[in-house]
């Protein structure tokens, strides 16, 4: 399959008034693309596009309303969505409350769901463009901690990987992007650094604007990530154990700094309303 051509070429990425997603927004308007970046918080969409020069604004992925208004005002054709919208909410999965584990699922796979729905028909009607989900290496390596997070993500893997298959052959490709813990607010409160791969969000920027040359299928952040589960397979359950531990477990469930994490997991709860 060619290479997208982005010089001209339209591209939505939501969430993307911060962090991966205002990174990836500015990696795209460096190669000549129409960028157009979504985000729950609106007033600061607008300030993001402002600063970058493109076009930007409220988007809800939660709600299929707000994300066809949204799309309705991106200049045609689409020709890269990125999916990148996601919230993590940690601390042990007994005591999440009902509305924040819908909200995680609703914003990190319903979310996905949605917009590409939506965007699709167009694509397949004139035979090309390129969907980026933004997973994450947690798609494939669980953490304590973070149970309904990891679910959501490897529910995005398994939903990239099936739709890739299914759209072969129409010009249309999906590529999962799997980060490692990113230098957002996301990991507020995290310890990082370690034996924990951390990167920063033009990293994972990089990533998601070279996945429109080759169109891989799946692409780590770092690469070599992807050889932890191979080498975990052949070794004792008991050491998989120890290392996950070292990994998250004890980041996640011990070592949390709540009061860092305070004004992230306040915003979500805020967000976790029932929407339309």
């Amino acid at each position: 399959m060619s290479s997208v051509a982005l010089q001209g070429a339209s591209v939505v990425v939501t969430g993307a008034a911060r962090g991966i997603g205002f990174a990836t927004a500015r990696a795209f308007v460096a190669e000549g693309a129409h960028v157009f970046i979504g985000d729950l918080d609106g007033d600061l969409a607008k300030v993001a596009a402002e600063e970058l020069g493109c076009a930007g604004g409220a988007v809800d992925v939660r709600s299929r309303a707000s994300l066809e208004a949204f799309l309705g005002d991106v200049d045609p054709p689409l020709e890269v969505l990125v999916n990148n919208a996601g919230i993590m909410p940690a601390g042990r999965f007994v005591d999440e409350q009902d509305a924040v584990t819908d909200a995680i699922v609703d914003v990190n796979l319903n979310g996905v769901l949605r917009a590409t729905k939506l965007v699709l028909p167009g694509m397949l009607e004139r035979g090309s463009g390129h969907i980026v989900n933004v997973a994450s290496y947690l798609g494939e390596v669980p953490a304590a901690g973070l149970a309904t997070y990891c679910a959501t993500k490897h529910a995005v893997i398994g939903f990239s990987e099936a739709l890739r298959d299914e759209l072969a052959g129409t010009g249309v490709s999906v590529t999962t992007v799997l980060p490692s813990a990113v230098r957002t607010d996301l990991v507020s409160g995290v310890k990082l650094g370690g034996m924990l791969p951390t990167v920063d969000p033009e990293d994972i920027a990089r990533a998601i604007v070279g996945t429109c040359r080759s169109r891989p299928a799946i692409v780590a952040v770092p690469g070599w990530m992807r050889s932890y589960e191979a080498v975990a397979a052949l070794l004792p359950d008991k050491m998989v154990g120890a290392i996950r531990g070292r990994l998250t477990r004890e980041r996640v469930l011990q070592t949390l700094d709540t009061g860092a994490r305070a004004g992230y997991d306040e915003r979500i709860r805020r967000d976790a309303g029932p929407q339309s």
